[in-house]
């Protein structure tokens, strides 16, 4: 560790929850204690687990995990030392009957993720988790969406509800880290509590928009292992490391036992190397949701339409997650136009920020 740095960020490990997209939630609960004990022995502090769209989510919609959330969690648990297991809870897909299993299942830090222009939908289980003693990380989903300052009104509401930590969430990997840097720093004007920020790679400036917003008010920075995640993947955990360090930053992490874990641990259980295919790029370009990645790549090939033309669609309607059902619906109606989104002869260009 650089022992130079003044600055202070905290890395949190999402590599067994969001990761868990990049391999069909098909980890083992002997693969989840691994991974865990690999980043509590670099010093992760927060370690968040759960199937990949978060608690309650193993289903046909979402795809079925190999195991329950339960039982991933005390796999983490049981394999760590230090760190703070947490979990994910999307109002409308998780109840909290499912959070409550999660904490007797041991974890003591809860990530409530709402879209973001919808933070009046996490003041219930923020007010139940603080009850309960919870940590409270928030997530403003899709944050791209918004310019800073209503973006930042919207962060004050999860203030007021209590949340320790509110985070700015580049769902689609559509920022780059102007963008970044200007939601950060208008949360930091705005609000008291900590700010986070959660990268996608798909525009490949990941760990760069991670470094922008630190420098202008983050605190806590995500990242997976190997940069697992939906579509293109996540700024990568051990990538942060060495560059937050090379930066001036003292991350309270150990970059080797990262390095080892990722190469070691991960590496043997990844299906396909994370890259930014076609479709993780225009994925990005057009601002939807990662995980419509998969659905979307199956929907071009059952309708014989390019999945360029699907995401371009899907991003000019704006949708958002929880709206895949729109995936089989553009399809077909794009398998019956002349003019195709990505024809040059048509007209219509699509905006991501507006």
């Amino acid at each position: 560790m650089n022992t130079r740095a003044t600055k202070q960020v905290t890395i949190v490990d999402t590599t067994l929850r969001d990761g868990m997209s990049s391999v069909s939630h098909q980890f083992t609960p002997r693969d989840v204690a691994d991974i865990a004990r690999g980043l509590d022995r670099a010093g992760v502090a927060t370690i968040e687990v759960a199937h990949g769209i978060g608690l309650g989510a193993s289903s046909i919609q979402y795809g079925f995990a190999a195991a329950t959330d339960t039982e991933y969690i005390r796999a983490a648990v049981g394999a760590v030392d230090n760190a703070d297991i947490a979990a994910l809870y999307v109002p409308g897909i998780a109840t909290l009957a499912e959070l409550r299993a999660a904490v007797e299942a041991g974890i003591t830090t809860v990530r409530v993720a709402v879209h973001c222009t919808e933070a009046d939908c996490a003041q219930q289980p923020i007010h139940w988790a603080k009850d309960h003693g919870l940590t409270v990380m928030t997530f403003l989903m899709m944050s791209h969406k918004l310019d800073p300052d209503p973006l930042a009104e919207q962060a004050a509401l999860l203030d007021s509800y209590g949340a320790d930590v509110v985070y700015v969430v580049d769902s689609a990997g559509a920022m780059v880290p102007q963008h970044a840097a200007d939601r950060v720093a208008a949360l930091r004007r705005a609000i008291a509590a900590d700010i986070g920020f959660h990268a996608h790679n798909n525009l490949g400036v990941g760990i760069a928009n991670a470094l922008a917003a630190a420098e202008n008010g983050a605190t806590f920075i995500d990242g997976s292992l190997r940069g697992l995640g939906a579509s293109a993947g996540n700024a990568q955990t051990e990538v942060l490391a060495a560059a937050f360090e090379r930066a001036g930053w003292d991350t309270g992490v150990d970059l080797f036992p990262l390095i080892d874990t990722a190469e070691n641990v991960v590496a043997p259980l990844m299906r396909e190397p994370q890259i930014i295919d076609e479709t993780a790029l225009v994925l990005g370009y057009a601002g939807v949701y990662s995980t419509f990645f998969h659905p979307t790549k199956r929907a071009a090939k059952k309708f014989g339409v390019p999945t360029r033309d699907i995401l371009l669609e899907l991003g000019r309607r704006g949708v958002i997650g929880g709206q895949e059902d729109m995936i089989l619906d553009v399809a077909f109606e794009l398998a019956g136009r002349k003019h195709p989104v990505s024809d040059p002869t048509h007209n219509a260009r699509h905006e991501q920020f507006q």
